[in-house]
């Protein structure tokens, strides 16, 4: 009897001491969804092959990418096709700022031709590193007349942030008075979580201040001990795998989820890609809550 009672004691005890670990490991897991991915991540690829490119990215899993309207030299209706016959899908598409602000009717005809909801744009015009608030309320006039002819066409317009944008402005940034002066109506935002980050910004706060104005989102990491700033730029080198890096990923994708965003693409800006991609998408596997 005397050793049952001391067998017991030291199972109780070994469960008190592991139980956090075997609960973490029995947890719901944190992104049960496949991600998908931004086709500029494939850039060098896609220069040596864009069907062989295509046909990685389809055998690496992904099932959505985020690309631009006529990319490659390809025409839209081409490069459709070329997506359907991998059963691939392009929720979102990125046309550049000139070429919106031109003509966002024909963009807006591409992205339908493409099946996105999305289009998005990375990057406002600026002279070197100094982005002012003359760009932003340039970028605010913009981004609302752009916005209005896509949600005419059934499509959503996001700006996706690049770092250059949270430069301080009052009690806040210029991000801030971009968000602010928009129309919610027609401008929503992609969060590129290495953008927001490198500028000293916590995506876990800005995710929860705009809510559900973001829509989408970039899932890349930015290497530890990088010190950043309002560039918009850092060595590409400086992207590393998910979860190795300066970011907290599972407290982004508690936010995210919570703000509800649409469609999640990695990014891997690295000259290591291909290695680095397939460790992401095994990081985010093994999230659990």
């Amino acid at each position: 009897m005397k050793k049952l009672l001391i067998t017991g004691s030291s199972l109780l005890f070994a469960l008190w001491l592991y139980l956090p670990e075997i609960l973490a490991q029995s947890g719901q897991p944190l992104f049960p969804q496949m991600p998908g991915v931004q086709a500029y991540t494939f850039r060098f690829s896609f220069e040596k092959g864009v069907e062989a490119t295509l046909d990685t990215i389809r055998d690496l899993g992904f099932t959505e990418i985020e690309c631009g309207v006529s990319p490659y030299g390809f025409t839209t209706e081409e490069f459709k096709k070329m997506l359907d016959d991998r059963g691939i899908k392009a929720p979102s598409v990125g046309a550049g700022y000139e070429d919106i602000v031109k003509n966002p009717e024909d963009i807006a005809r591409k992205a339908k031709i493409m099946g996105a909801s999305y289009v998005m744009v990375a990057w406002i015009p600026h002279e070197g590193d100094e982005f002012t608030l003359d760009d932003a309320k340039r970028a605010v006039k913009d981004f609302n007349r752009v916005g209005k002819v896509l949600k005419e066409n059934g499509l959503t317009f996001c700006y996706h942030n690049h770092g250059y944008e949270f430069r301080p402005y009052k009690n806040g940034t210029l991000f801030d008075y971009i968000a602010e002066n928009t129309n919610p109506e027609y401008v929503s935002f992609e969060m590129d979580i290495l953008w927001t980050v490198h500028p000293g910004q916590d995506p876990v706060a800005l995710l929860n201040k705009y809510g559900n104005r973001w829509k989408l989102m970039h899932l890349k990491d930015l290497r530890k001990g990088v010190k950043g700033d309002f560039s918009g730029g850092t060595p590409i080198e400086n992207d590393v795998v998910l979860g190795t890096g300066q970011i907290d990923i599972p407290a982004v994708l508690k936010a995210a989820k919570k703000a509800g965003i649409q469609h999640y693409f990695i990014e891997d800006e690295s000259p290591w890609y291909s290695q680095q991609v397939p460790k992401s998408v095994a990081y985010l596997k093994g999230l659990k809550e």
